[in-house]
């Protein structure tokens, strides 16, 4: 399972570098190239803010326009800015090389509370960033052998969505809800604080494993049209989750 965590974190790394230059998912996932030329994750280079593969308010009126110019132009790029001031205030002799985010999550309880923070800030808001696309018109939900695991470990699409908005709304205060593998290979909703992800080896991270889906529960992702109702929050977010991305993500993780 530690070489499925390790190919995970390369694979959504190369989408997270490969988003800047291509909309499509599966060059996102595959454009090894680009990524090459184009990635800011090589070592002694600095992270930069990946653009949004769709308009700021292509996901409305799901989630608001406004909303999401301030989350990604503002929020994501402090967790950029910071991230690099935190790499280079970080001890060498601690992190070692490459500065890479499989690195970070392996050492992050001997780093400093900055780097955890926006290393898991970056890496979290540019996984959701890919989860979500423009609402369909008819529906929106799951297939193929994504479709098949949720309905196996839950007993159905409604019963999983019932648990995972549960999740997010007994998250005390700032953090994310995940759908993650787990080294037991179970299907398992969990939740971490703040910017923690299921990726990082962490003693307070409850649940460990590779993500399938993410959900930002920061009042920050919803507070400008929702305000305080993180539950109307949840059920909008649901017409707007990108699941052929959730099932690339799934694919890879046996």
């Amino acid at each position: 399972m530690e070489n499925n965590r390790r190919d995970f974190i390369k694979k959504s790394a190369l989408a997270i570098g490969a988003i800047a230059i291509t909309s499509s998912i599966g060059k996102a996932l595959t454009n090894s190239e680009s990524f090459e030329k184009e990635n800011p994750l090589l070592d002694g280079g600095k992270y930069t803010l990946p653009a949004l593969p769709y308009a700021y308010d292509a996901l409305e009126p799901h989630i608001d326009k406004l909303t999401m110019e301030i989350h990604h132009s503002k929020h994501h790029q402090a967790y950029v800015d910071n991230m690099n001031k935190a790499l280079q205030a970080a001890d060498g002799n601690v992190l070692g090389s490459p500065q890479t985010f499989e690195n970070i999550f392996d050492k992050v309880a001997k780093l400093q509370p900055a780097l955890r923070n926006n290393a898991g800030g970056h890496y979290n808001h540019s996984m959701f960033w890919q989860l979500m696309r423009p609402a369909k018109s008819e529906g929106n939900s799951p297939e193929g052998k994504l479709a098949e695991a949720i309905k196996t470990e839950f007993g159905s699409f409604e019963e999983f969505k019932k648990q995972f908005a549960e999740a997010g709304m007994k998250r005390f205060g700032s953090g994310w809800v995940w759908l993650v593998k787990t080294p037991e290979k179970k299907f398992v909703i969990t939740s971490t604080a703040n910017q923690d992800n299921p990726l990082m080896k962490l003693d307070s991270v409850e649940v460990k494993g590779v993500p399938v889906l993410a959900l930002d529960v920061w009042e920050h992702a919803y507070y400008l049209k929702n305000q305080n109702k993180r539950a109307d929050y949840i059920a909008s977010w649901w017409n707007v989750v990108n699941w052929e991305m959730a099932e690339n993500l799934f694919s890879p993780v046996k």
